[in-house]
């Protein structure tokens, strides 16, 4: 398993900023988390590689430095954590912005990596982006909303029951906002 050293960030605005290699193990990364039982946007593991890919894809197509980027933690120059933050075009709401996919690793869990990603993001959305407020929904049964509490965020509500991951297995989405 390889060590947590030296964290450092890297922002990614528009998919020429996009190396292969990189988005090789954006993928992979989301494939080992989805498959580990991790809430990254797929509801159902397994995953394949070819299935991640096409979601990432269309991620990658569609950042723009105003509107969605990623934020990237590397530890020795190896992807450990990312996130994509994602602000909407319709003016009314343009002042907050919503935070997708935070994933850390399973090689670097319980090193810091989700934490430091949610630090970096709340100044990334209010110096760089202009932002004023972070959502975000969480699977509720696998304590991430107390993950997100330490962090500074507060819980505004449920949806009872939302997703379902099996019959009988039915989960709250729980959501968040912090407010920056």
């Amino acid at each position: 398993m390889p060590h947590a050293g030296v964290t450092e960030f890297l922002q990614v605005t528009s998919q020429d900023e996009m190396p292969p290699g990189l988005r090789r193990e954006l993928v992979e990364c989301w494939v080992t988390v989805t498959n580990a039982g991790g809430a990254a946007g797929f509801p159902f593991p397994s995953v394949t590689f070819d299935q991640v890919a096409e979601v990432a894809d269309q991620l990658i197509a569609g950042l723009d430095s105003h509107r969605s980027r990623f934020l990237l933690a590397l530890v020795d120059g190896m992807l450990a954590g990312w996130l994509n933050v994602r602000r909407d075009a319709n003016p009314l709401i343009a002042h907050w912005g919503t935070v997708h996919h935070v994933q850390t690793h399973t090689d670097f869990r319980s090193k810091g990596i989700g934490a430091a990603l949610m630090h970096r993001v709340r100044h990334l959305a209010r110096d760089e982006m202009g932002l004023e407020q972070l959502r975000l929904a969480a699977r509720g049964g696998v304590g991430l909303e107390d993950f997100y509490r330490r962090q500074g965020w507060k819980e505004i509500g449920r949806w009872p029951g939302a997703l379902r991951l099996a019959r009988g297995d039915d989960r709250d989405e729980i959501l968040m906002v912090l407010e920056l």
